[in-house]
């Protein structure tokens, strides 16, 4: 009688699979990236203001400026030189050439972004504040005659209670 001994496939299978049911437990996290402008883009005769106005920005996204790189840059600077579109003295100068610049907005206070090269008197300025996002809704309280806490849950445990458990005796059967 031949014994058959269990191949690498059955326990990468296994593996496989407890990484997907881990990959379902966990929150998804997300950050956006706002087109500065939209399809207008980082250019003259925008209003930034209103463009950003209805717009939250979180910890974590990213501003993303396609302007005319032979003519426009994108600068950091303090509110004040925002304000009156002083060029001079960048807390950052995050133009790279290609005139497609991404700008990560990774910590919360208020960003200032002019255009040098007198194109900040023509409007090519933006002020963001950016903040924590908001924490995850919290479970409503259950009282007596709501559905036990079990069956509430059965999407956060139940599925990758499956998948485990399938991984696990699909290993059993593979090996004996």
């Amino acid at each position: 009688m031949e014994v058959r001994r269990g191949s690498g496939l059955g326990l990468s299978m296994l593996l496989v699979v407890l990484v997907c049911a881990l990959l379902v437990m966990v929150p998804e996290v997300s950050a956006t990236r706002f087109t500065v402008g939209s399809n207008m883009g980082w250019t003259t005769n925008v209003n930034y203001t209103i463009w950003a106005k209805d717009k939250h920005f979180y910890n974590g996204d990213w501003l993303f400026f396609v302007y005319d790189r032979n003519q426009m840059n994108v600068l950091e600077v303090n509110k004040t030189d925002y304000e009156s579109c002083n060029a001079d003295h960048p807390l950052h100068n995050w133009t790279r050439g290609a005139g497609r610049d991404v700008v990560p907005l990774n910590v919360t206070r208020h960003y200032y972004f002019i255009s040098g090269k007198g194109f900040c008197y023509g409007g090519m300025k933006l002020a963001v504040r950016v903040e924590n996002p908001p924490p995850p809704p919290t479970a409503s309280p259950l009282n007596e005659k709501s559905s036990s806490p079990s069956f509430n849950l059965r999407g956060n445990y139940v599925l990758p209670a499956v998948f485990a458990v399938g991984a696990v005796w699909d290993a059993f059967v593979r090996f004996w």
